[in-house]
């Protein structure tokens, strides 16, 4: 038998490594720490903004009148269960203005309806960076990174977004 010349050996061991190269890593399985559905983690995530209570602090800003009309499109896309819809009266409401909360929110929920729990958090996130930091809305967005963080099986950065859901209660001030 004839030894095979040292060329051929390198451009087999090339080849098996370029093939080795193009394998797929393998998938990181991650186990969802709930079972609800979209429409119930958005109920959980609004649930957790509570009711309208005059007794606490809530940041209300001045709404442009376009960014309003979108907004309650979208409400009602929503209660359609026409949840992509919804996303784009959104959408068309942030290219008014990017850097409203609470459109912003209402983003996040109907990301997480749409069983995309990365955009979620991510508008929810920023929404509460934007936003006042207390009061309703900023339990929600953070209500919204709890839900994300379950689902991703993550129960320190779900516990973290409790956390920090409890700090958003400011009690409001006393009118005399």
């Amino acid at each position: 038998m004839k030894p095979m010349p040292v060329m051929f050996r390198v451009l087999c061991l090339a080849a098996a490594l370029a093939a080795a190269g193009c394998a797929s890593p393998p998938l990181i399985q991650t186990r969802s720490l709930t079972d609800a559905t979209p429409e119930q983690m958005v109920a959980q995530v609004r649930a957790a903004g509570g009711d309208d209570d005059s007794r606490e602090l809530a940041v209300q800003p001045l709404r442009d009148p376009a960014v309003e009309d979108l907004r309650q499109d979208a409400a009602q896309l929503e209660r359609q269960k026409r949840y992509a819809d919804a996303a784009a009266a959104l959408d068309k409401a942030l290219a008014i203005n990017p850097d409203d909360p609470a459109t912003l929110q209402e983003r996040a929920e109907i990301a997480l309806l749409m069983g995309d729990p990365d955009q979620a958090e991510t508008l929810a996130r920023r929404g509460f960076e934007l936003g006042a930091k207390v009061g309703p809305l900023c339990r929600r967005h953070w209500a919204t990174v709890e839900q994300t963080r379950l689902v991703a099986g993550d129960a320190q950065g779900a516990a973290s977004a409790k956390t920090q859901m409890e700090a958003c209660k400011v009690a409001g001030l006393d009118r005399y």
